[in-house]
């Protein structure tokens, strides 16, 4: 054990030399992402990571695994969310992994070095930690790395097709929701999700949806589109349907789904103009 101890001290001593010298063999020609940076802040930041790392690393040999790990995946998490780590290719974030566990390695030799009743018995058995330990950490770290720009990238998905399926307010308490594209199963129901939400925030009480810009349907998404239609007239907002394709049409009928609680028009500048003659009727009684 006190051995063990006296390489931690050793390997903590060494830390802010071992950071300079990880830092100077970057090949910065062919690496990527956050290794390459000429940004002064970057090259402090990254740094002050790998010294961090290091002052973590030396624990493993006075810790049991877990104990290191609970204490380590504050670094994990922090560097497995950082931006210039999500721009670099994870093969060159393994690859400096790599590097720095070789570098352990090197540094457990010559701590040996400086003494004389170190064995080799002693350095296999600290090498085979480094060598187990780094293994999990990178396994974890790609592994949080993923999860993170996984989650990162379904958010920017759902922003993307909420302001894709925008209710826009044309006068008052009337609006538009023109749906463009393709439409999955996915986004029918985000799109029904947003639209009961816009309408009951911007208090729509007439909801013009038009379909012209739609190029596929689905009978999920058919099925879907009247859940919403169906939704609405639930919070009390009626739905002006225009420029319905053939093949939704086609689709509705295969479902059994009806049409007849439902104004349809053939196009949007029709459904905007007899609307409008409706209103102003209704307006002078």
């Amino acid at each position: 054990m006190k051995k063990d101890i006296a390489l931690r001290s050793y390997l903590l001593e060494s830390a802010p030399t071992m950071t300079e010298e990880w830092y100077e063999s970057l090949d910065k020609k062919s690496s990527e992402g956050v290794y390459t940076s000429n940004d002064p802040d970057v090259i402090q930041r990254l740094k002050a990571q790998n010294y961090e790392f290091h002052l973590y690393i030396s624990n493993v040999f006075i810790e049991d695994e877990k104990s290191f790990f609970e204490s380590f995946n504050t670094w994990l998490n922090k560097v497995a969310k950082d931006q210039q780590h999500l721009r670099t290719p994870i093969q060159s974030i393994i690859k400096e992994f790599m590097n720095v566990r070789k570098q352990h390695c090197e540094y457990i030799r010559r701590f040996a070095e400086l003494h004389d009743d170190i064995t080799q018995q002693h350095i296999d058995v600290w090498n085979e930690k480094v060598i187990r330990v780094f293994d999990i950490i990178i396994l974890k770290f790609i592994t949080e790395a993923q999860e993170y720009a996984s989650n990162r990238l379904r958010s920017q998905q759902e922003m993307i097709h909420e302001l894709s399926s925008p209710v826009i307010v044309i006068k008052k308490d009337v609006a538009l929701l023109p749906l463009v594209g393709d439409i999955d199963t996915a986004r029918a129901k985000m799109i029904l999700e947003s639209t009961l939400k816009q309408c009951a925030e911007k208090q729509i009480s007439h909801l013009y949806i038009d379909l012209s810009g739609v190029v596929m349907i689905d009978t999920m998404v058919a099925h879907e589109l009247f859940q919403l239609i169906n939704a609405l007239d639930l919070i009390g907002v009626k739905s002006i349907l225009s420029g319905i394709r053939p093949e939704l049409a086609t689709t509705a009928m295969q479902l059994g789904l009806s049409f007849d609680h439902i104004r349809i028009k053939s196009n949007l500048a029709q459904a905007l103009e007899d609307d409008s003659k409706i209103v102003i009727a209704s307006s002078t009684h």
